[in-house]
């Protein structure tokens, strides 16, 4: 029996349709893991929520030129989270082990950007760059007691798991440990004050050039990388963020046929009335179109 069987319940389904597991090349998995917040809370009701606003937009890609009916789609439910974090990672870690090892691509929809860690646990760090869009490093050492949360993460990934390549984008709230630690490790992140400076355009060629001999591609979206005027309803808001359409063109231009996993994670549905959501579910449109579409040349 597969963790999946074990771990998982159904919900939802994303986007309304679905092919059998068998089928699919795409494996939606909620993940309503929220653990370590530290300011608002809630990212735990987001893939329901998510999943909802999936079935109220339309799903016709006009960057991909493609339709999310489509692509080979299924959606597995929910992860059956514990209290411990390092059992809940776990059970996430054998969840994204298993879809690797049928080829499936795993699509996540946190949860607390903790998730990450656990995900990329089970993908593995050889010849794979994580691409995260997120208004935070999360490269602190421990943050209120713990050593493993959503402001530690990425730390413990690059640590743990020693990915190839880490590149963080849309970045503007940081501590100085996290900036020392970056520099010292060489991991590439951009501003938003700088990728305006630069342009879009520059900014991709940039993230495209720092993972350009890596074989495999993570991608992890967390929505505060947007403005909150876009994204008001998510777990750490942050001023001066990217627009919705820079999200969805900087996503384009950087999603290929290596991306082996994705994750989107912070939403807080109570913060709004689903206008987050519905942003999250039109950014998970537009990347699963764009893989797919490169995966078709």
């Amino acid at each position: 029996m597969s963790s999946f069987e074990i771990y998982v319940s159904h919900s939802t389904v994303f986007g309304g349709f679905e092919n059998l597991i068998e089928q699919a090349d795409y494996v939606v998995l909620g993940v309503p893991f929220d653990l370590t917040s530290t300011y608002r809370t809630g990212a735990r009701f987001a893939p329901s929520a998510i999943r909802e606003a999936s079935l109220n937009i339309e799903t016709y890609s006009f960057r991909s030129n493609l339709d999310l009916e489509d692509l080979k789609i299924h959606d597995l439910g929910d992860l059956h989270i514990s209290h411990s974090v390092e059992i809940s990672l776990k059970r996430l870690e054998a969840c994204v082990d298993d879809l690797l090892k049928t080829e499936k691509t795993p699509v996540l929809i946190g949860g607390e950007h903790t998730i990450t860690l656990g995900a990329m646990c089970g993908v593995g760090g050889e010849d794979t760059a994580v691409i995260s869009l997120d208004a935070h490093l999360d490269l602190r050492n421990e943050y209120m007691g713990l050593t493993t949360s959503h402001t530690t993460f990425m730390r413990r990934l690059n640590e743990q798991v020693k990915p190839a390549r880490i590149v963080e984008v849309g970045v503007r709230a940081v501590c100085r440990e996290e900036l020392d630690y970056a520099k010292e490790q060489g991991i590439e992140y951009f501003t938003t004050k700088y990728m305006r400076q630069i342009g879009l355009g520059a900014t991709t060629r940039a993230i495209k050039d720092v993972v350009r001999n890596c074989r495999r591609i993570y991608l992890s979206i967390d929505m505060d990388v947007l403005d909150p005027a876009f994204a008001p309803a998510v777990q750490n808001p942050e001023p001066d963020g990217l627009s919705i359409q820079e999200v969805l063109d900087l996503l384009f231009d950087c999603c290929d046929r290596r991306v082996v996993g994705l994750d989107l994670v912070e939403v807080a549905p109570s913060y709004d009335r689903g206008v987050t959501a519905v942003q999250a579910a039109k950014v998970l449109l537009e990347a699963l179109c764009r893989i797919e579409k490169d995966r078709e040349t």
